[in-house]
């Protein structure tokens, strides 16, 4: 496999240098993913738009979305990074394990959103049972919710993939494995 390094700001379009400034100062670092999109002149303005977007979907929703499909897609980086989110938005270590396995039992409505997104994901888009779907508009959800679920799990195949393709440096620390739990 080819060996990717992490571009520095020297390294970086001017445009991209202006983000990763921005990044610095909120964040207090830029995060080797973030960087490594910024190989593009375009696609870090274009990702951290749709990161940034308005959603249906309140933050702990998001982050169940990240978990379920970083794992079904073995990305460690996002993993990593989304296990510290999780706990950031109130998940116990208990409860990101249970999310990363497709399961929600502290919340019947979040159960629907990780069976769905579970289902969506490993199935790329055909559900082969109603039931799931069901389950999500029982939970509450709407059509709008599907959408906004749909452009998130999109969201997060995008750093998914690029990790996985150019295996940069973790900068968070690592997530549990799943058979740990």
């Amino acid at each position: 496999m080819k060996t990717f390094d992490v571009p520095t700001r020297s390294q970086v379009s001017a445009g991209n240098q202006a983000i990763f400034d921005k990044l610095q100062a909120g964040l207090g670092f830029v995060p080797n993913l973030y960087a490594t999109i910024a190989y593009s002149n375009n696609a870090l303005e274009s990702y951290l738009q749709l990161q940034q977007a308005k959603s249906s979907l309140n933050k702990r929703e998001k982050e169940i979305i990240n978990l379920v499909v970083s794992q079904i897609n073995g990305c460690n980086y996002c993993l990593a990074a989304h296990t510290a989110l999780g706990k950031l938005n109130g998940f116990t270590n208990d409860q990101i394990l249970e999310v990363r396995g497709g399961s929600a039992s502290f919340s019947s409505k979040y159960d629907a959103l990780a069976r769905l997104t579970q289902a969506i994901t490993q199935q790329q888009g055909h559900l082969h049972d109603d039931s799931v779907l069901d389950a999500f508009y029982a939970a509450g959800y709407t059509d709008e919710s599907l959408v906004d679920v749909i452009v998130a799990i999109a969201d997060k195949i995008i750093m998914n993939y690029l990790h996985n393709l150019t295996n940069i440096p973790i900068d968070f620390p690592a997530a549990p494995e799943l058979a740990a739990a």
